[in-house]
C-alpha cells in the first residue's frame, strides 16, 4: 500500500521509508525500569512516549534524567533525531531539541540528507499516523516494530518540491513554537511576581518598597499556623468565589447552523471544538478557574479567559471580583486537594468550598491584576492563533503530501493557488474557509 498515492502525484517516486534514512530502536535494558539507581544524581535527559506526544514539532523538555548507571544501559541520541513512538502512543513524532535518551518504546530516525530530512519525515508520519493507529487498534498489544515502519511505502517528490512543502509546513509550526515559548516566558514572569509578592510577602508597601524585607508588620495566624502580613485575611473559597460542577457530556448537534453554541468545550484539560447542544444557562462568561475533579489528573487547574462550557469531571471556580482571577488561580495551584475517599481519585464542590485562602488587600490584588493583564491577554491571543495555525497546517498537509496543492506557482487540480510565501499562507487560510474542514 502507498499511503499518499493519488492522481496528482503519480509522477513522484515511490520509496520505502528505510530508503529515506536510518531507523534504530531506543534502549532501556535494565529492569525494573523505575529502579532508583537509574536516576540517582541524574544528568542525562530522558524522554518517554508521552513527552513525544505532548510536543509539537520539537521536544523542548524532558520528564526524567538518567544517572551514569542509567546511561550505561541506554543510549544518548543526538539533537535533531526524530523520535517515533511504537508503543502506547503509536506513531507520534517529534524532534529532539538537545541530546536525550529514550527507551525501546521509541524509535530514532536519522535522515539520509540526499533523500529527505527529519522534519520532512515528521510530516510524513503526521500524514500516515491515523492510518497506522487504525490498523493496529484492537490488537492484543498496541505496538509496532521497526520492520513494519521501514517497509511502509510513500510517494516522495523531487528535492526542490519536497523542500518547498517542508518549508510551508515548517513556517506554520515555527510560529506555533515561537508562540509557545513566548507564553512560557510570560507565565514564568507572572509566577515570579506572584511568588515575590504573595509567598515572600515582598509586595510594594505604601512607599513602594518590598513589604517584609523593609520591616513590614507580620502577625501570627492561628488557622494557617504561620505569620502573615498585617491586614491580610483568611477566607473560605466559597466566600470569594462561586463554585459549581460541570454538567453532563454534551451531545453533538447534527446541524452546523447553530451559531449560538460555537464555544469551546473543556474537559480534564482537553479542548474539544465543535457545535454542542448546551443552552446559554450552561455557559460560563466570566474569567474562571476549572479544576479536574476526577481521574489521574485530579486537582489540575486551568485559568479560562473566554466563554466556555464545563462538562462532567470539571469543577468551576468563578471569582466574585474579576481582578481576583489570576491571583486565585495561583492560590488554587498551591492547594493540596485531598481525595474524597472514593475508589477513583476525586474532589467535589462541597469538599473544596471551605478551603482556606489567604487574601491580600483589594489594592494589592488590583495592582497585581493590572501588571499581569497584558501578559495574560497575549497568552490567550497566542493560544487562539496557535489553534488557527494548527488547523491550517492540518488542512494543508494532506493536500501537499498527495500533490493536490502545488508549491511555487500554478494551479492544482483543486483550483488552489500555488503556495510561495507568507502572503500565500494568508490566502490559504481564507481559502480554507471556502473549501471547509
Amino acid at each position: 500500500m502507498i499511503f499518499n498515492g493519488s492522481k496528482f502525484n503519480s509522477h513522484w517516486s515511490t520509496k520505502t521509508l528505510k530508503e529515506l534514512g536510518e531507523f534504530n530502536r531506543g534502549k532501556s535494558k535494565h529492569r525494573p525500569r523505575n529502579d532508583k539507581k537509574l536516576f540517582e544524581n541524574g544528568k542525562y535527559p530522558l524522554v518517554q512516549t508521552g513527552d513525544v506526544k505532548e510536543a509539537n514539532l520539537y521536544i523542548e523538555k524532558h520528564s526524567a534524567e538518567y544517572s551514569d548507571f542509567g546511561l550505561a544501559q541506554s543510549k544518548l541520541w543526538s539533537k535533531n533525531t526524530l523520535c517515533i513512538t511504537i508503543a502506547a502512543n503509536i506513531a507520534e513524532t517529534s524532534i529532539l531539541s538537545y541530546d536525550m535518551c529514550f527507551p525501546d518504546s521509541v524509535v530514532g530516525f536519522v535522515a539520509n540528507k540526499k533523500e529527505c530530512t527529519e522534519v520532512f519525515m515528521h510530516y510524513v508520519f503526521t500524514y500516515i499516523k491515523r492510518s497506522i493507529q487504525e490498523r493496529i487498534q484492537g490488537s492484543i498489544q498496541d505496538n509496532i516494530n521497526i520492520e513494519y515502519l521501514t517497509s511502509l511505502k510513500f510517494k516522495i517528490p523531487e528535492k526542490k518540491e519536497r523542500e518547498a512543502i517542508e518549508n510551508i509546513l515548517f513556517k506554520l509550526d515555527s510560529k506555533i513554537e515561537l508562540n509557545n515559548k513566548i507564553n512560557t516566558e510570560l507565565e514564568g514572569m507572572a509566577k515570579l511576581l506572584y511568588d515575590y509578592w504573595f509567598v515572600q510577602f515582598d509586595f510594594p508597601d505604601t512607599n513602594g518598597k518590598p513589604y517584609k524585607a523593609s520591616g513590614g508588620k507580620m502577625v501570627y495566624n492561628e488557622q494557617l499556623k504561620r505569620d502573615i502580613p498585617e491586614g491580610w485575611e483568611v477566607k473560605e473559597l466559597s466566600a470569594i468565589a462561586e463554585l459549581k460542577a460541570g454538567g453532563d457530556k454534551p451531545k453533538i448537534l447534527t446541524s452546523t447552523k447553530s451559531e449560538e453554541c460555537k464555544v469551546p468545550i473543556y474537559s480534564n484539560g482537553v479542548t474539544n471544538e465543535g457545535l454542542y447542544g448546551f443552552t446559554n444557562k450552561a455557559k460560563i462568561f466570566k474569567q474562571s478557574i476549572t479544576v479536574t475533579g476526577r481521574g489521574a489528573n485530579v486537582g489540575h487547574s486551568v485559568l479560562r479567559n473566554i466563554p466556555f462550557l464545563p462538562i462532567i469531571r470539571l469543577l468551576v471556580i468563578t471569582p466574585k471580583e474579576s481582578f481576583h482571577a489570576k491571583f486565585l488561580h495561583e492560590r488554587i495551584k498551591e492547594l493540596n486537594f485531598q481525595n474524597s475517599g472514593s475508589a477513583q481519585p476525586q474532589i467535589t464542590v462541597p469538599q473544596i468550598s471551605s478551603l482556606p485562602i489567604l487574601m491580600p488587600s483589594a489594592e494589592i490584588l488590583k495592582k497585581y491584576d493590572d501588571i499581569t493583564s497584558s501578559g495574560v491577554k497575549t497568552i490567550v491571543n497566542n493560544k487562539e492563533q496557535n489553534r488557527q495555525l494548527s488547523d491550517l497546517r492540518d488542512w494543508l498537509l494532506p493536500m501537499l503530501m498527495n500533490g493536490q496543492v502545488t508549491v511555487g506557482g500554478g494551479l492544482s487540480a483543486s483550483g488552489f493557488t500555488g503556495l510561495q510565501d507568507e502572503q500565500d499562507l494568508n490566502i490559504a487560510a481564507e481559502e480554507r474557509g471556502t473549501y471547509g474542514k
